[in-house]
């Protein structure tokens, strides 16, 4: 059978470490490919380590189709959900599956919609939406759901987002080796691109270096906001000092004057 290897797909599975495909290619070696790959059409949705290595050895292997997927969607998915109940899987990596998934339920769910029948809008929304939530039960529309998914708090879900978007490719490449935490990239994303390949390149202390300083730079208008609002304070309770002692000597003044009247009226 003509097997496909959708790299697309492939982009949802984190790879082996070295010692990991090593003990998978002895055990497959020695007891064979026990598990069947799991197909699509031809299309393999899991069990791509099996087969790169089968194929490496001209191996034989069983395959069983998924008759539940009606598209594509439908198939990265499921996929997404294999990989989010998986503990293996890292924080960030969770992340992006969410996100991913988010963005796939969305363009489902527009792509609903906008084949409603004008002429009959009511019914049809109704229809689709039922249909929607049939595929997908939950579609994820804000950020706790996001993270609830994935099994990570809100603020992680923020940082991830930040770094999809502003990271430079070896930012990124940092952050899926455990080389940088989640809340140390989001800030270092801050950064142009050059100084962020800059800080990769120099390593796990260069990158925290990198860091700390974003973060100094963020505290630092803080800072001067909270010095100006204190001296604007100490500003005011000056002027009202004055006026305080303004408002004192004019009262004593006035004080003298009434004294003088009742003087000149006696006599």
């Amino acid at each position: 059978m003509n097997i496909t290897v959708n790299e697309e797909l492939k982009a949802y599975i984190d790879p082996l470490t070295p010692d990991e495909h090593d003990a998978l290619e002895r055990s497959i070696l020695a007891e064979g490919c026990r598990d069947a790959l799991v197909l699509w059409g031809n299309v393999l949705v899991d069990g791509h380590n099996r087969y790169g290595i089968c194929q490496k050895h001209g191996l034989p292997f069983q395959t069983v189709q998924n008759t539940r997927f009606q598209s594509m969607e439908d198939v990265h998915l499921w996929m997404i959900d294999q990989h989010l109940g998986r503990r293996s899987v890292s924080d960030f990596q969770r992340g992006v599956l969410a996100l991913r998934k988010r963005e796939i339920l969305a363009e489902r769910r527009a792509s609903a919609i906008a084949a409603t029948d004008p002429a009959n809008t009511a019914e049809s929304s109704h229809t689709s939406d039922a249909g929607v939530n049939d595929a997908s039960h939950n579609p994820l529309k804000s950020r706790s759901d996001i993270a609830k998914a994935a099994r990570l708090s809100s603020s992680q879900v923020v940082h991830i987002e930040k770094i999809q978007k502003q990271a430079a490719p070896e930012l990124v490449a940092a952050v899926k080796a455990g080389t940088i935490s989640l809340n140390a990239a989001a800030a270092v994303a801050s950064l142009p691109a050059e100084e962020q390949q800059t800080a990769a390149r120099g390593g796990k202390e260069e990158l925290k270096q990198a860091a700390k300083r974003v973060r100094e730079v963020q505290r630092k208008p803080a800072k001067d906001d909270a010095q100006d609002s204190e001296h604007s304070a100490s500003d005011e309770l000056i002027g009202l000092q004055q006026r305080v002692a303004q408002l004192t000597s004019e009262n004593e003044r006035l004080r003298q004057e009434v004294a003088e009247l009742r003087a000149q009226l006696e006599l």
